[in-house]
């Protein structure tokens, strides 16, 4: 199956941001115990100290901190999935990129600013400063426009990897709680 194209990725985009902007169910609940490998469940555990314990962030993550210690703001991940059904065309052929959940919901920098806080579950989450810029592994599985779209200087401000989160309190994200925006009051 061939990947998707640049003109099919630019007239998503409409659709793409249109997604609701708080209160969207999970989705494809994902654990990476180790590289390539995915476990989808019913249910996560995630922690301040471990992220996701059973994940490879405590031992061996992507970003890590000067001291050498894992980057809090990459303990979960969260994939739009607009953006998922876009790329991700071959399911029985390709690996499922790894993210912590999915949702139908507008990841963008306008909508989840870094800092914002998100509730999901019992847990509690704070939005990374941290781009996620998709990896070499996107671009051999959803191919070179999927990665340069997302990269593209108008649309980094749109998120369209998905966000990096760190985890603020921990708690248990079942499949279909919602993920909502925790306004200041």
């Amino acid at each position: 199956m061939a990947p998707v194209t640049q003109e099919e990725l630019a007239a998503a985009l409409p659709q793409i941001q249109a997604a609701p902007k708080s209160g969207a169910a999970v989705e494809m609940l994902c654990l990476r115990p180790d590289y390539g490998q995915r476990h989808f469940v019913e249910e996560i555990e995630v922690t301040r100290a471990q992220g996701i314990p059973g994940e490879r962030w405590a031992r061996a993550p992507w970003l890590k901190l000067p001291d050498g210690a894992p980057h809090p703001g990459i303990q979960v991940c969260i994939l739009q999935k607009r953006v998922l059904d876009l790329v991700w065309r071959d399911r029985a052929g390709t690996v499922h990129p790894g993210d912590t959940f999915v949702v139908d919901m507008d990841l963008s920098e306008a909508n989840l600013p870094a800092g914002q806080i998100l509730t999901v579950g019992t847990a509690r989450l704070r939005v990374s400063e941290v781009f996620n810029d998709a990896c070499v592994k996107w671009k051999a599985r959803y191919g070179a426009a999927a990665k340069d779209w997302i990269n593209h200087p108008e649309n980094r401000p749109l998120r369209l990897r998905g966000i990096l989160c760190a985890v603020e309190r921990d708690g248990v994200i079942r499949l279909g709680d919602r993920l909502e925006k925790l306004h200041a009051d």
